[in-house]
């Protein structure tokens, strides 16, 4: 028979899932997280009362392993669930419902061109890198094809299974892919502003890690095991079959950016 569980341990596991809620906690940086992340592996009970306290706030656990910690994801609905449209409405731009669709794009192709081989999500040891020159790059190259594709052939097959991704190329073409401000930025009504504010709400949210020359990162395994739930929508993969994305080397790192 399995053990009861005790108040003691619905305040562990309470205490677990607060920890995989602090986007920049890590299990090798704190002792009592690590501890917790152990437990978890290891006891069938306490993993079960983790799990339910997730849900009863509204969140399931993606994964739970020594180097990301625990990671969850808000379900629909979800007080915790970050939807896009406010994601968009925090940028405060002029045309909601385009920049919505952009802002969208602009993650998922992030997330391609983190992690463009289907090897990349099942190797923990991998780490990929991605920059707003090669995401804004890859993404202009994809809607500029996908315009010739489309005006130079009247039997193009449509991409029925994701019509975001059908009307988006000439939204983002359209687009300025830069316009700088008074401070020397990018303008966030453009592709490269859109991008960055993508990859540094990433940052911020513990999936990326700025290194080096500016607006260049590395990937976090908490931002693989997200991906790799990503990677189950058909969006992600008509994005891949697009053909513009930059694949892997030989010895694991990202071509098509020359500062990453």
């Amino acid at each position: 028979m399995s053990r009861e569980v005790s108040p003691s341990d619905v305040e562990a596991a309470a205490r677990l899932v607060a920890f995989g809620m602090r986007p920049k906690a890590l299990p090798g940086r704190d002792p009592a997280y690590a501890e917790l992340v152990r437990r978890y592996r290891e006891d069938d009970v306490f993993a079960d009362t983790a799990q339910r306290v997730a849900s009863g706030l509204g969140l399931v656990v993606l994964a739970v392993d020594a180097a990301p910690g625990i990671v969850l994801a808000a379900v629909e609905e979800s007080v915790f669930e970050i939807r896009m449209d406010e994601y968009a409405r925090r940028t405060a731009l002029a045309n909601r419902q385009a920049d919505k669709v952009l802002h969208g794009l602009a993650h998922l192709a992030s997330a391609a061109l983190a992690f463009p081989r289907p090897d990349d999500l099942g190797n923990d040891t991998y780490v990929g890198r991605v920059s707003v020159d090669q995401v804004d790059g890859a993404v202009r190259e994809a809607a500029r094809l996908l315009e010739e594709r489309v005006s130079g052939s009247e039997e193009a097959d449509p991409l029925s299974d994701a019509p975001q991704l059908e009307a988006v190329w000439r939204v983002w073409l359209r687009r300025p892919e830069a316009a700088g401000t008074k401070d020397g930025r990018a303008g966030e009504a453009t592709t490269r502003g859109i991008v960055g504010k993508a990859l540094r709400f990433l940052a911020d949210q513990g999936f990326l890690v700025p290194v080096g020359t500016e607006g260049v990162y590395r990937t976090t395994p908490r931002y693989q095991v997200q991906v790799r739930e990503l990677a189950a929508q058909r969006a992600f993969d008509e994005l891949l079959e697009l053909g513009v994305l930059p694949v892997g080397d030989a010895s694991g790192s990202l071509r098509g950016g020359s500062d990453v």
